[in-house]
């Protein structure tokens, strides 16, 4: 489809705690007041473009009496470990990360709740503010939203596709005479996130979803449907991948940008690097079904801008609170991060100026989406979390060869005991 530092770490400190190197390189005047920020290594880099280095900041910008420091870590997972592990000695006072940590650290006590005014809550939807919202209380500001799209390469494809079968269709008459490395292929978001739209399309998902309500007491997708479609438009006959949609995401962005692949599933965050080479925003769309007139849908969550328990333990909570409301949830303030960023943002009225890209996101997102409800995805009830059993799936079958049927079943099973476990 992530209590204060001291101005001074240790580089020992800073390497346990995956510190990527975004610490300001001069340190802030000692009457300065700061309000520490951790991001991932994508958000942190952006951020600090949007709003300057420490050192370049004017006291008072963001909140009165204060200026920001953003520090960044080598991946999100290594920011999640860190925060984690941190103290109210080492921790941030606001912490940008996915919405499924809201649970788990609202839990712990580590994140604390943030209320917003009705007027502000009015320029988010009601599910960017759910998602960030356990037991009632909301816990930040919604950044931006994930989630991805398939976008078709119009030098090997002449129109968009009408179904599973069209795209098919076009890789068996293409794959030869243009040399292509697969037909389908996921380039943004991984084979769980950016891969839920191909196997929603063929007729599998973690839940269903109806009027935007998750059924918690419906089978996810039916096996069998899922296993005769994958027969009849990923496998040769003799069980093994036809080579359209391949079990990895392994090179799948290098391979369409190179044009060896006519249709690839790209992350929100990525869209620049496709238009740089020349690929139309116009042709990104939902993944079809198998039906003529359906899609499978996408991931659609928020990240989000955290306020956490350390702030108040430190004495900057209300510094903090100012900084998420003028910073993290203004139309100014996310129109300014995601022209960095380059993610649909969040705020509604930042959201009508959004870019092409994050345009045609949209776009795909309202043909067909479905929420990221945490605590299902993250369940292990059924053996696996959603996260590791699909990839495992798409493994099983495309690259390893092992029945279709057995492996759609085992799925199903283990998305419904998570479903029953998380609901």
């Amino acid at each position: 489809m992530f209590a204060s530092k001291k101005r001074v770490i240790g580089a020992a400190l800073a390497v346990a705690l995956g510190l990527s190197g975004s610490l300001s390189t001069a340190p802030a005047f000692a009457e300065d007041k700061v309000i520490t920020i951790w991001a991932d290594d994508t958000r942190g880099p952006n951020l600090i473009k949007a709003i300057g280095e420490l050192k370049d900041q004017k006291v008072g910008t963001w909140a009165p009496g204060y200026k920001v420091e953003v520090k960044t870590y080598s991946t999100l997972d290594a920011l999640k470990e860190a925060f984690t592990n941190s103290t109210a000695t080492t921790g941030p006072d606001i912490l940008m990360g996915a919405n499924d940590w809201v649970a788990p650290f609202a839990k712990s006590g580590k994140l604390a709740p943030y209320a917003m005014s009705t007027a502000l809550k009015s320029q988010f939807s009601a599910t960017a503010l759910g998602d960030l919202t356990f037991r009632g209380k909301l816990y930040g500001v919604p950044m931006d939203v994930n989630n991805v799209a398939m976008i078709y390469n119009d030098r090997l494809v002449t129109s968009a596709p009408r179904s599973f079968g069209d795209m098919v269709a076009v890789y068996n008459q293409l794959k030869t005479t243009k040399k292509l490395s697969s037909g389908l292929c996921v380039a943004g978001g991984g084979m769980a996130f950016g891969g839920q739209i191909v196997l929603s399309a063929l007729g599998g998902g973690p839940y269903a979803v109806r009027n935007g309500k998750v059924q918690v007491n419906s089978d996810p997708f039916n096996p069998t449907t899922l296993a005769n479609n994958i027969k009849r438009y990923l496998l040769k006959e003799n069980g093994k991948g036809n080579g359209f949609f391949p079990g990895t995401d392994t090179g799948c962005k290098t391979n369409f940008l190179a044009g060896k692949v006519p249709y690839a599933v790209i992350g929100n965050w990525e869209w620049r690097d496709y238009q740089a080479k020349g690929f139309k925003m116009s042709t990104m769309m939902a993944v079809p079904g198998v039906t003529p007139g359906t899609y499978g849908a996408s991931f659609g969550s928020v990240s989000g801008a955290f306020l956490t328990a350390y702030a108040k333990t430190n004495g900057r909570e209300s510094g903090a609170k100012t900084v998420l409301t003028k910073l993290f949830a203004s139309k100014d303030g996310q129109l300014k991060y995601q022209k960095q960023e380059n993610r649909p943002p969040a705020n509604l009225q930042a959201a009508l100026s959004a870019s092409v890209g994050a345009k045609g996101f949209a776009r795909a997102a309202s043909q067909a989406s479905i929420p990221l409800v945490a605590p299902i995805i993250t369940s292990t009830a059924g053996g696996a979390t959603y996260w590791d059993a699909t990839p495992a799936f798409w493994s099983n079958v495309l690259v390893d060869g092992k029945n279709v049927n057995t492996q759609a079943t085992k799925l199903a099973g283990i998305f419904k005991k998570n479903i029953a476990a998380g609901k």
